[in-house]
């Protein structure tokens, strides 16, 4: 998984709007109340960038439909296991 390439799959596929409902940034200070920060995932117990992954490629209520391809859901859940530190 390559937590770097999380800019690219925001840019290319342009799903910047998951900082409309999650904190997905250190930096950010505003998002959906409802909606888990991106830390806050990665820090849960049990936490697995894989499941993650898996979890993000199937629509779920709550979450609109993303369409992501697995390597953007990889990405996506690659960079939120960095956020645990």
């Amino acid at each position: 998984m390559r937590a770097s390439n999380f800019g690219h799959a925001v840019r290319d596929r342009k799903i910047g709007w998951c900082a409309s409902c999650h904190v997905v940034a250190p930096e950010q200070r505003t998002a959906n109340a409802d909606a888990p920060p991106f830390a806050t995932i990665a820090k849960t117990a049990g936490f697995s960038a894989d499941k993650l992954a898996f979890f993000l490629l199937e629509p779920h209520p709550k979450m609109p439909s993303m369409a992501l391809t697995r390597n953007e859901a990889n990405d996506i859940a690659a960079y939120i296991g960095t956020l645990a530190k």
